[in-house]
């Protein structure tokens, strides 16, 4: 992934800063505290875009308060000859909100936002039955204890 290292400076770290800590700042906030002009922070934006540095800004949601149970992430163990079949099955169902391929014992990670734990028990359950899931492992979040919006320090200081 190296190759696809984007060279940003100062401006663009301050940028993308400040739309981590809230995505409807406006241009011209920004441009404030840039000593730019608008335009130039809405071309810059453009740019981080276009690049992909910014894939999108979205809101970030409280799902306790939409009526959900915190997140519980599941690591399942797949038969290698299956995973591709697995994967395209896993993408459809609505439970599991984000899924990663990773290295290690398990070889693949979800993210599951359900209602409650007794609906998380079935579908835990159905996934069980999925051919070629050999193992799951569940983690259920009891409280979150650091969430943030930002890049590391050390980010920026490189390109300083």
């Amino acid at each position: 992934m190296r190759g696809l290292t984007v060279s940003l400076d100062k401006i663009d770290h301050m940028i993308i800063q400040r739309l981590l800590e809230d995505g409807r700042v406006s241009f011209s906030a920004v441009a404030k505290e840039v000593s730019l002009t608008d335009v130039a922070i809405k071309k810059r934006v453009d740019r981080l875009k276009r690049k992909g540095v910014i894939n999108a800004i979205t809101a970030d949601l409280n799902l306790k308060v939409l009526g959900y149970e915190n997140p519980i992430y599941i690591q399942m163990r797949t038969e290698l000859s299956k995973n591709k079949d697995v994967i395209k099955k896993l993408k459809e169902f609505d439970f599991i909100s984000e899924l990663y391929q990773v290295l290690g014992e398990y070889n693949l990670l979800g993210k599951l936002v359900v209602p409650d734990l007794d609906a998380a028990e079935k579908f835990i359950g159905k996934l069980g039955l999925l051919d070629g899931i050999l193992d799951i492992k569940t983690q259920v979040i009891i409280s979150e204890l650091k969430k943030t919006n930002s890049l590391p320090s050390q980010t920026l200081q490189k390109t300083l």
